[in-house]
């Protein structure tokens, strides 16, 4: 399950958040840029429940409205996560590694409704997939985020979001008491920021 959670956060860099009542779904929106290309650097740490050292990994992402996601981790090893609407491919080098079609696999279709509830900002959909609350402040806001659905939070599990124009951390908190934070940063925009290599993915 983790190439989902990976995907989850990948998803949310998207430019949207929740819509329930108690987030702030609108000002967030009018603060968050809205880039049709988004590329940048993340650095995870995932803390498992029982260890002491968590587990470090860093790379790049890319996010392109309409299209969808790249996640390419380049530390400590070389792995990349393509998710489109049809379908999610890991490629180890130009290997691929695995490929789910999300015609047949009812969590890679529940992952791909998040992810294009939130490029799309239809925060209908949303509504229905999550519960949560937010605020706002001059330049920053936060929003946590709670699936209602078993199956979505056991994939995703609890989301704490934070930014100001994109989003700049995500936490996600599992029922096994594990632990994810991702940091974003060196965020670019436009036909510059993803490489040559990135863009023959799509």
């Amino acid at each position: 399950m983790n190439k989902f959670k990976y995907v989850a956060a990948a998803a949310l860099l998207a430019g949207a958040t929740g819509a329930q009542a108690a987030i702030p779904a609108a000002k967030i929106q009018a603060m968050l840029a809205k880039p049709a290309l988004m590329c940048g650097r993340f650095d995870q740490t995932k803390q498992l429940a029982g260890m002491k050292k968590p587990l470090a990994s860093e790379g790049r992402f890319c996010v392109i409205a309409g299209k969808g996601v790249l996640w390419r981790t380049l530390k400590p090893f070389p792995s990349t996560l393509r998710l489109t609407r049809d379908e999610i491919v890991n490629y180890q080098g130009d290997r691929v590694a695995m490929r789910l079609d999300a015609k047949t696999e009812p969590t890679v279709r529940m992952i791909n409704n998040v992810l294009f509830s939130l490029l799309s900002g239809d925060l209908g959909q949303l509504d229905t997939l999550f519960e949560g609350d937010g605020t706002v402040e001059a330049n920053s806001w936060s929003v946590a985020l709670k699936p209602r659905q078993a199956a979505l939070e056991k994939a995703i599990g609890a989301i704490k979001l934070e930014g100001g124009a994109y989003v700049k951390s995500i936490v996600m908190n599992e029922g096994s008491g594990d632990r994810t934070t991702i940091v974003f940063s060196d965020i670019k925009t436009g036909e510059g920021a993803m490489s040559k290599e990135e863009a023959a993915l799509f």
